[in-house]
């Protein structure tokens, strides 16, 4: 810090910037997809919508039952 005259932020700030730079000869990351079997029956796209029906579901069910 006392060398380049900055304080510790500047110093940080700079070797994280330096760090994150782009470089040509790296390669983007990609993540590899594989099959897991036939189509599931729950649509998990909609999982929290789900999740949401079933919860409503319990709470009706445990005031129903305090009656």
């Amino acid at each position: 810090m006392r060398a380049r005259g900055g304080s510790l932020k500047d110093v940080v700030n700079d070797a994280i910037r330096r760090g994150l730079g782009t470089s040509n000869d790296t390669k983007p990351f990609r993540t590899r997809t594989f099959k897991m079997g036939h189509e599931p029956s729950i649509p998990f796209d909609k999982a929290l919508r789900l999740a949401a029906d079933l919860e409503d579901d319990e709470i009706a069910r445990k005031i129903a039952a305090r009656k």
